[in-house]
Parts: structure tokens; sequence; C-alpha cells
């Protein structure tokens, strides 16, 4: 039986003593009220009563103080935790990036990402790469990329994500489909999100068929998707003006028990509709408003 505060004489009334993740609700509670020195005060608190703050316990911090416009006490402490050999986790890096850009100190916003480049840092190449694509950098985090694949260092699928992420913002689908593939080479199974962006990318490459074949193999291997990645199949086939692909795609999901039926009908006349074939798009429209059940339908 788990014995309490309270079994020998009650002195705290079985009050539960405070861990780090309380500490760190109660410091982001604090900055969204704008109590900037309180939050500070309970990283203080924390120390005197032997809890050890953790990374999510400083970027709060850093942002909190960022945002108070302290910027020159957020980096005395980001400097700190550098030299005491904290490990530096990739959110505090990127608080104190983008905290340096928008306060137009350049020079210091580069000093941070040249070291994220620098191999002689303990910082790992994965934790660098993940901070450069979320400042936007897309220069710097390709060119580590590149090298971090060239030697083996890349293993973790998030960092596959983020600078797919990153080039699909920035428009650089060939760049999309190299870290796809990439990923592919490593076993990894890619979550729909990442199938979306990828079909996405060689939608806007023009090679449709490759977007197909990626669909229907990954399909194939037993691949869940969400609706997203359906329905981005849909408006491929329509970009390609594959109808017939297209109307028999609309079928075979609309026989989905897991499709939302409704959104069907509205993807697929919003996919007739950009291909100027209204006719087409006015019939489903038409099935939607009369259906109740949104029973199985032909599209045409």
């Amino acid at each position: 039986m788990c014995s309490t505060a309270s079994d020998g004489g009650g002195g705290n009334n079985g009050a539960v003593r405070p861990n780090v993740v309380t500490y760190n609700t109660m410091i982001a509670i604090h900055g969204k009220a704008l109590e900037d020195d309180k939050a500070g005060s309970l990283v203080q608190q924390m120390q005197a009563g032997g809890i050890q703050p953790n990374a999510v316990t400083y970027s709060t911090v850093l942002s909190i103080w960022v945002k108070a416009g302290k910027l020159d006490r957020a980096a005395k402490l980001f400097e700190k935790l550098r030299e005491s050999g904290t490990e530096m986790d990739p959110v505090l890096y990127q608080t104190m990036v983008v905290a340096y850009e928008r306060a137009g100190l350049v020079s210091q916003s580069k000093r941070l990402l040249r070291e994220l480049r620098d191999p002689d840092q303990a910082i790992p190449k994965e934790s660098a790469m993940k901070i450069l694509a979320s400042a936007g950098r897309v220069e710097e985090a390709a060119w580590l990329f590149r090298r971090a694949v060239h030697t083996g260092e890349v293993k973790d699928p998030s960092v596959h994500r983020a600078m797919m992420g990153l080039f699909a913002k920035n428009r650089r689908h060939r760049s999309v489909v190299e870290v796809f593939d990439e990923m592919r080479k490593l076993g990894h199974l890619p979550d729909s999100e990442t199938i979306a962006v990828t079909m996405n990318a060689y939608g806007k490459l023009k090679e449709f068929d490759k977007a197909a074949g990626l669909y229907r193999a990954l399909r194939e291997e037993g691949c869940v998707f969400s609706d997203r990645v359906h329905f981005q199949m849909l408006s491929l086939l329509g970009a390609q003006q594959d109808f017939e692909a297209l109307e028999r795609l609309g079928g075979e999901l609309g026989h989905d028990p897991s499709i939302d039926k409704r959104e069907l009908y509205l993807v697929s006349a919003g996919v007739y509709e950009r291909a100027y074939r209204f006719d087409e798009a006015a019939q489903i429209i038409s099935q939607i408003r009369s259906s109740n059940d949104f029973r199985v339908q032909k599209l045409r």
C-alpha cells in the first residue's frame, strides 16, 4: 500500500510535492500573464528545492523574457547554460535564433547558425538540422543535411519530416522527393502527412505517374492513410485530366466506411470544377444536397 504524507500525523495534509512538470506549467502560466519576474523566480525556487529545470523550463523562460523585451537577460541565461555543459535542446537554439533575428541582431543570429554547422560543436547534427529547418534556414539546413546523409548520420525520421516541410514551404519540390527517398532507404514507414507532402511535390513536378505509383504501392504495403492522402490523389488525377481514373478511385473510396463521404463528394466536386467540368461538379453537389445517408453512388 502506498503511503502518503498524512499517514503519520498529516503534517502537510497529504499535499503532493511539486515536480518539474508542475513548475513548468506554472512558469508558462506566468508567461501568458506577462509576469516574467515571477516566472524567473520559480526557476530559482525549483533549484532551491532540489528540482533540476529541464529543456522545457529553460526554453519557456527564454521565450518569456524575449517577449518581455529582456533579450539581454535571455542571452545571458543562454550563454550560462552553454558554459555549464547543459545539454542544449534544439528548442533553446531555435528560440534564440528567432529572437536575435526579430531584434535585428543579424550577426548574433548568424553566429549561432554557424555553430550549428560547425562539426566541432557538441550539438548533434540531427538536432542542428531541426533547428535550422524550424528557423526557415533553407540553404544552411540543406547543406548540413546533405553532409549528414553522406556520412550516414541521419537516422531520426523527424529530421526527414522537418526537411521535407522546409523544402515544401520554399517550393523546392525536387528536394522534397529526394528527402523522402532517403527516408524510405532507411526503412522508415511514412505517416500520412509525409505521404501527402510527397505526392503534392510529384504533382508540382508534373510527375503524376510517380505520385500514383507511390499511392498504390503504399496502399499495397498496408499503409492506413488519412482522408487527406486519398483526397490528394483525387486532386492529382484531376490535374492530370485522368477523369476515368478519378471516377474509379472515387467509387472505391465511396465504399470505404472510414472515408468522410460528404468531404469526399466536396473534394471530387472541386476537382471537376477546377477542370471546368461544371456539369459533373453540379451533379455531385446535387447528390450531397439530396442524400441524407451519403450512400455510395457513382460520381458520374
